[in-house]
This record gives C-alpha cells, sequence and structure tokens, in this order.
C-alpha cells in the first residue's frame, strides 16, 4: 500500500505541496489572467497535496482560496469583487453567457466532491448567476478517478472556461501548469507506467525539457523505493 504524505507527515515542498525530491517550483510560472478568480474549497480538500485548488492559487497571482465550513457562515463582501460579475460554475448551470467582457468577470469555483460542492453550492448560489460550461472529451486529471463521464478537476472547469473566453494564451499556460502538476505527481507515487504514458500526450515534455529529464531521474532512482499518494 502507498505511504501517504498526509497521514505520515512526510516533509513536503510548502509551495507545491510535493516531496523534496519530486519539487516542481522551477517550473511554477505564473499565469496572467484577466478573470478574477476565486476557490472555494471544502476544508475536508485543504490538506491534500493534489488539490488543484491550491496549483490555481500557486500559478495565478491574483487568486484566492477560501475554506469552506458548513459550521461558519461565508461573508458575501469578503469574496464577491465589486464591479464584477460573478459567474459560479456549475454542470446545472445555465449556459455560458455569450460575448462576456473577461476583465469585467469574476469566477468562483467549488473545489471539493461534488457532494461537497452541492453543499458549498447552497451556501453561495445568492451571491452571482450559477453558470455550466460546454466541457467535452476526457480528463486529464489522472491523480484521481473522476465521478463519471464528463466529470472534471477543479482546474480543468476553469481552463474551459478560458477557451470558451478566447484567452488562448492564459489557456495554454494553465494546461501546461496543470499537467506538470499531474505528472509530478503520478511520479511522486511510483507510478512510472502511467507518468510515461501521460507525458507522452502532456506539452510538458516539450515545454520544460529540464524539468522532465530532472524527475525522470529521481524516477529511476526510486524504482524500488516505496510510492508516496496524496
Amino acid at each position: 500500500m502507498a505511504r501517504s504524505v498526509v497521514l505520515k507527515q512526510s516533509p513536503r515542498c510548502p509551495r507545491c505541496q510535493l516531496p523534496p525530491r519530486w519539487c516542481i517550483c522551477a517550473g511554477i510560472q505564473p499565469v496572467d489572467c484577466p478573470v478574477k478568480v476565486d476557490v472555494l474549497m471544502h476544508h475536508m480538500e485543504h490538506w491534500r497535496p493534489s488539490s488543484t485548488g491550491h496549483l490555481i492559487r500557486r500559478v495565478i497571482p491574483t487568486a484566492d482560496v477560501h475554506l469552506y465550513r458548513r459550521e461558519r457562515p461565508l461573508e458575501r463582501a469578503a469574496i464577491v469583487a465589486p464591479g464584477r460579475e460573478l459567474w459560479i460554475l456549475h454542470p446545472l448551470g445555465e449556459p455560458l453567457p455569450a460575448a462576456a467582457p473577461p476583465a469585467g468577470l469574476q469566477v468562483l469555483l467549488l473545489d471539493g466532491t461534488w457532494r461537497q460542492a452541492g453543499d458549498m453550492l447552497r451556501a453561495v448560489e445568492p451571491w452571482g448567476r450559477r453558470v455550466c460550461l460546454p466541457l467535452t472529451g476526457e480528463s486529464r486529471y489522472w491523480l484521481r478517478t473522476q465521478a463519471g463521464e464528463g466529470k472534471f478537476c477543479t482546474v480543468e472547469a476553469l481552463i474551459f472556461l478560458l477557451a470558451a473566453l478566447g484567452l488562448s494564451s492564459a489557456h495554454d499556460q494553465l494546461q501546461l501548469q496543470f499537467e506538470l502538476h499531474v505528472y509530478a505527481g503520478l511520479c511522486s507515487r511510483g507510478a512510472k507506467a502511467k507518468a510515461a504514458e501521460y507525458l507522452a500526450a502532456s506539452p510538458v515534455r516539450t515545454a520544460l525539457p529540464g524539468l522532465v529529464d530532472e524527475l525522470a531521474r529521481h524516477r529511476s532512482r526510486d524504482a524500488g523505493a516505496p510510492p508516496v499518494s496524496g
């Protein structure tokens, strides 16, 4: 059974949340995003290194993460940005509005399991417009099994939104950071074959060859070591 960095309190990089030998901070690049991005993260998600809510905060300098606990009421003024229209992304929302200016938007992402997201939605739904994205294809979030076909993780929802808004540069930058996060996570778990398969279809190999080679050296060196999960 894989060791868990959460349960065992193994050392982790304070920034990328990976074990030190798998640290990817050298590859972290800021994403310039005109949309104000906020993540409402369930408190059970907060300590999971694989969380893509933390990834969003790491790579988008203007993004904020807010912890959700059912017993602690949320304050609208602490989250909703004045002068912007708030979109709350959820599969049961209305179709994506057309011709929305990105600089006038704030998006609130619900980060947790599907059941937890339902709880969070009920707490914030009166604040803004519930919006559904045109999600297609298969999830690239290989660190967790998605809840069903057409289901995607938190950062993938944001990636789809950036594409729908025509923000191609921000989309490509965030996609790269997301795939680096997943690839390094697979490596840290000792999933050598799965990591190689993931990398074969990823832009990470071309965009960050030096870092990928460094991770590959660690992967070869640790081939007989117990994997890490989280």
